[in-house]
């Protein structure tokens, strides 16, 4: 259901051209959840989030890949969560303006994939005009590239560990095999929160 919403872009400031969508869905592992999206006809703000039935509380989901299947299993990714291969000491933290998805973890990793791909051609930029470091981090960027590829296509299985942590609990990794458990306050407080949540009074679609 989309409905326009009282309240000026947090963005861009205007009024009027800020609009929501929702939806409920059952996702297996995850439960019922409603996705929202918020969308500014004015400058463009995109932003999506998951709010499960069920109150979770802050959580850590870790999913250890040692079969293909586990590479085509459910990811929700919520608006404040951070995503880590630990093995590979790659991390992606939620910004001001980060958004929620559902993939799988190799969608997942290949956002990853597209994130060092992205940073090693402006590292081959930086090794042609001579700045200082660029050729060696040409070099750790390319092996980062290779394991990954080894992962996805079967070579590495066993080797690597897929973690979500979220502080809201709005995310998942929808699969037998992954292990859940609480995040302890302090591991939270480490946390990049990630955007401030929008509270929206669902009798008259307003934003408080």
């Amino acid at each position: 259901m989309e409905s326009e919403i009282d309240h000026p872009c947090p963005i861009c400031g205007d009024s009027g051209s800020l609009k929501m969508l929702s939806m409920t869905a059952e996702i297996p592992y995850f439960g019922e959840h409603t996705q929202i999206t918020l969308s500014c006809d004015k400058c463009g703000l995109r932003q999506t989030d998951f709010i499960p039935a069920e109150e979770k509380g802050p959580l850590c989901h870790t999913l250890h890949i040692t079969k293909a299947e586990h590479l085509h299993a459910r990811v929700v990714r919520g608006s404040s969560a951070t995503v880590r291969l630990p093995e590979l000491d790659l991390e992606v933290s939620p910004g001001s303006h980060s958004t929620g998805y559902v993939s799988n973890v190799e969608g997942v990793l290949l956002r990853f994939l597209d994130i060092i791909e992205m940073v090693a051609r402006q590292a081959v930029t930086d090794t042609a005009e001579g700045s200082e470091g660029a050729e060696e981090a040409v070099q750790v960027l390319g092996e980062l590239r290779s394991r990954l590829e080894r992962l996805m296509s079967g070579d590495a299985f066993g080797e690597y560990n897929l973690k979500i942590l979220d502080p809201t609990g709005h995310s998942a990794i929808a699969d037998a095999d992954a292990v859940v458990r609480e995040l302890s306050q302090e591991e939270v407080e480490e946390l990049d929160s990630g955007p401030t949540p929008m509270v929206f009074n669902s009798s008259d679609d307003t934003v408080e």
